[in-house]
């Protein structure tokens, strides 16, 4: 697996400084990516995507990690989730954009608060205020060691995982439902009452069972799909907030 735009552990993000927009900045123009004896012709139309795309472009300006930082800064702007001194866990992190950001407007980044604590399949180059574990979220070792690692209650779990797929639209949804589903139990595990869930989700969004369980986990259950993320793309996120504690299941 891989995740952030990839797989299991996830993987794919970027860095916020002041928290501007996403594709600001000057126009450039459009790149035409031409098929070579040895790329296949979905190779180039990603390639020619990816040349052409807007918060790429501003992804490589701004020293982001991937375009996908623009999707937390987007989605922190509106629902404020990110602050100084929060303990924040962030699943399938490579190659780090969330974490960037998250270290960055948290001040761990400079030192001020705790490090973020990130997992991935995937390696990935130090980040300033990032604690990161090449490990599979799955794997069964994986929560006690980044409880250990945490040292205490998380204010937010982050997680842009997506389950590696197979073509098959049934079993690729519920390979990622899964992969939600894991990721909800972990918080419901490490939050602080208060907390905050953010997860990748795709297709018909998320499972009537997953949604009522973060309904009785969370006062405030949502999707949201930030402009950074394309439109053509199912891809959309599940935003829980104020962590009930595990009052609920009691």
């Amino acid at each position: 697996m891989s995740g952030r735009g990839g797989g299991a552990a996830g993987s794919g993000k970027g860095g916020s400084r002041s928290g501007g927009g996403g594709g600001g900045g000057a126009r450039s123009l459009g790149v035409r990516v031409h098929t070579a004896r040895k790329r296949s012709h979905a190779s180039t139309l990603w390639l020619n995507r990816q040349l052409n795309d807007p918060y790429v472009q501003a992804a490589k300006r701004e020293g982001y990690r991937s375009r996908a930082a623009f999707k937390l800064i987007e989605i922190d702007q509106k629902h404020k989730l990110l602050k100084p001194g929060q303990k924040i866990v962030d699943l399938g992190a490579a190659p780090g954009g969330w974490s960037q950001i998250a270290a960055q407007r948290t001040g761990a980044s400079e030192g001020k608060s705790d490090p973020v604590v990130a997992i991935d399949l995937l390696q990935m180059e130090p980040l300033p205020g990032v604690d990161f574990l090449v490990l599979d979220f799955l794997d069964d070792a994986a929560p006690a060691i980044l409880k250990e690692r945490l040292g205490g209650k998380a204010d937010l779990v982050l997680s842009d995982m997506a389950a590696n797929t197979v073509g098959h639209q049934r079993t690729d949804h519920l390979r990622i439902i899964a992969m939600v589903e894991a990721a909800a139990a972990f918080a419901a595990e490490v939050l602080a009452p208060g907390g905050a869930f953010l997860a990748k989700v795709f297709q018909g969004g998320t499972e009537t069972e997953l949604l009522a369980a973060l309904k009785r986990d969370f006062s405030k259950v949502l999707h949201v799909k930030p402009p950074s993320s394309r439109k053509d793309s199912s891809e959309l996120y599940v935003l829980a907030t104020g962590f009930r504690g595990g009052e609920a299941a009691r």
